[in-house]
């Protein structure tokens, strides 16, 4: 029983081994047959690839014709193009030829348009040099393109010629605010258009203001200057920047030199100054000045806004072309200045300096932007340099005119004891400078830092005191020390009221004005004293009578008091005597100040008609009882007061009373 089942066991080992060996040879089948299809298919194959490769190698001629003749077609529409371009530059060529052999004067618009063209060419003919006759091309070209260059530079010219007039003066007075236009010229004189006097220019309150509108002219017609504009633009391409400026400037500098010919501008030298009468000198600078704002303010401002429109885009040309222009009539107006800051001194030249110094002052910002850039930098110095020479001769004159009223040894005489030529000149010449405070101020601080007003204050004081040491040395020519008082008085006085109805009053303060006026009531009061003791004495008790006692009189002509009649008719002689003697002499003295003529003749009258009448009205009786009494009582008190109102009038010898 159990071999049985072994039995069976192995029984089905051996059916698995069988089935397993049958799978095996199945698939072994399998594959041989794969490996034939196999081997089947890489024959077909390769017998495609074959057939492939041969019939690759018969299509490739046919593939190079056909790339060949694409190419081909490819070349000639190339060339077909290239030349067609080629074609039509020649067309243009012809075209702008055509163009530029009528000139630019009929259509400068084409004109212009052609030059662009044949540049366009030429550009053209430069990159394409492999084209075999560009070289002939572009000689052409350029050889056409310089013609054209050199007519427009004569249209430029011509145009630039045409439109270039100078200004007449009517029309730059025009263009003045109208503050500033002059008057209707004296009859007679040349060209007096050019020759008026403007409103005055000195002071400080007649400097330009910001509200003041100046116009300058219109020097080239608007619709003119583009076409200028664009020619100009075509000459700088071209590399004809000199011939421009050239151009510019010979036409331009001769036009400009005219215009202030015409207003009146002259070129003078140190000698042609030196040689005029004071007079004409102060005409020619009140001119000058007004020349040189019209200059400034007109004729150079319409200039540069005619280079920065024409010239536009070219900087460096612009300021050439302007200072080249101006750089003649510059010189022109400052050969006067320098003239005249070169010249001899004198003090009445400090004024004009003064005026010629602010308009330079005036003008400096505006000639700073004019005259903007490298190429204006000389004139700009030269303008500047001006300045600078005209305040140090100011200031060179200030000093001297100190110097001068200190020194003046004038003999003028002055008879009647009245304010001294010096005085007022003097005083009218400080009054003057304050016209000028805000200039001269300018002026202190170009050469020294400090307060202004203080250095002001001081030379002020200076002139003053140089004025009244020289006063002092001219009182003593006089030999009646009561005449060189009532001098002193006179002009001290004359200075202080001066000063207090001056802008000088704020200067030199209130302090200065009482000390002065303490000075001249000084000179008052030894006046009084010296001119008057001595005929007070005629009318004093002293030496008449030792004491006191009655009015009676004695058989010897005394009263009781002991007073000798002949003794007091000696007193009212002499009395009359020298009254008569003050009355000849002090009427021709002179008190020009009336205020100060009636306190002196007050201050008199206070002191010598209560002595006179206490006199007479004590001792009158002893004369009035003798013989003649109106020999030794000649006067009365009224006679008295009405001859002292005559006193001080500077009467002439043999002048009829009022």
């Amino acid at each position: 029983m159990g071999i049985l089942p072994r039995n069976r066991g192995g029984e089905g080992g051996i059916v698995a081994v069988d089935m397993l060996s049958e799978r095996a040879t199945v698939m072994r089948e399998s594959v041989q047959k794969s490996q034939s299809i196999t081997d089947n298919m890489v024959s077909i194959l390769g017998s495609f690839d074959h057939r492939l490769s041969a019939l690759e190698t018969a299509m490739r001629p046919t593939q190079i014709r056909t790339h060949a003749i694409r190419k081909a077609h490819e070349n000639i529409d190339r060339t077909l193009k290239a030349a067609d371009v080629i074609l039509s530059q020649f067309d243009l060529s012809r075209q702008a030829e055509a163009k530029i052999l009528k000139g630019p004067h009929e259509d400068l618009e084409s004109y212009l348009e052609a030059i662009e063209q044949l540049r366009n060419n030429i550009r053209f003919f430069n990159n394409n040099k492999s084209f075999k006759s560009s070289d002939g091309v572009l000689n052409n070209a350029n050889s056409l393109l310089a013609k054209a260059i050199s007519k427009l530079e004569d249209e430029f010219k011509q145009l630039l010629s045409s439109y270039s007039k100078p200004v007449e003066p009517e029309r730059l007075f025009e263009c003045l605010p109208t503050s500033m236009r002059p008057s209707t010229g004296s009859p007679g004189d040349q060209d007096s258009s050019s020759k008026n006097h403007l409103p005055s220019s000195h002071g400080e309150h007649n400097h330009g203001t910001d509200d003041t509108v100046y116009t300058p002219p219109t020097l080239i017609p608007p619709r003119i200057l583009p076409l200028l504009h664009d020619l100009s633009q075509q000459m700088v391409q071209a590399g004809h920047q000199q011939q421009l400026v050239k151009i510019y400037r010979d036409v331009r500098f001769h036009v400009l030199e005219e215009s202030l010919r015409k207003l009146g501008v002259e070129k003078l030298s140190k000698d042609d100054v030196q040689k005029m009468q004071w007079e004409v000198l102060e005409f020619k600078i009140g001119n000058w000045i007004h020349y040189m704002r019209i200059a400034v303010k007109l004729l150079f401002a319409a200039e540069r806004k005619v280079c920065d429109q024409m010239f536009e885009g070219f900087e460096q040309i612009k300021d050439q072309c302007f200072a080249d222009v101006t750089t003649g009539s510059v010189a022109m107006l400052l050969s006067f200045g320098d003239a005249i800051a070169k010249s001899k001194r004198s003090p009445e030249k400090l004024f004009v300096l003064l005026d010629m110094y602010e308009i330079m002052r005036e003008l400096h910002s505006e000639i700073e932007l004019l005259f903007r850039g490298k190429s204006c930098n000389e004139i700009r110095e030269s303008t500047f340099g001006l300045s600078k020479r005209l305040a140090q001769t100011a200031q060179e004159t200030f000093r001297d005119f100190e110097e001068a009223v200190e020194k003046d040894a004038t003999k003028t005489a002055v008879s009647d004891g009245t304010v001294h030529p010096l005085t007022s000149y003097v005083i009218n010449y400080v009054k003057f400078l304050f016209d000028y405070q805000s200039t001269l101020k300018q002026l202190f601080q170009e050469f020294e830092n400090g307060d202004s007003n203080s250095q002001l204050a001081a030379v002020t004081m200076r002139i003053m005191q140089a004025l009244q040491t020289n006063l002092d040395g001219k009182s003593k020519q006089y030999k009646d020390p009561s005449l060189t008082n009532l001098f002193l008085m006179n002009n001290i006085h004359y200075m202080v009221r001066s000063v207090r109805r001056s802008e000088a009053k704020d200067l030199l303060g209130d302090d200065w004005v009482q000390r002065h006026r303490r000075v001249v009531q000084q000179h008052a009061n030894q006046y009084k004293r010296i001119a008057w003791a001595k005929i007070l004495q005629c009318l004093s008790i002293q030496g008449l009578t030792s004491s006191g006692g009655s009015n009676s009189m004695g058989v010897d002509g005394q009263n009781s008091s002991g007073v000798s009649r002949p003794l007091v008719k000696e007193r009212l002689k002499t009395f009359n005597i020298q009254f008569e003697d003050l009355h000849q002499r002090q009427s021709q003295w002179t008190v020009p100040d009336t205020e100060l003529r009636e306190s002196l003749r007050l201050a008199v009258a206070e002191v010598l008609l209560p002595a006179y009448r206490s006199f007479i009205k004590r001792f009158g009786p002893m004369v009035e009882s003798g013989k003649n009494p109106q020999k030794y009582i000649r006067y009365s008190a009224e006679d008295l007061e009405r001859m002292l109102g005559e006193f001080f009038e500077g009467k002439t010898l043999n002048e009829p009373k009022r």
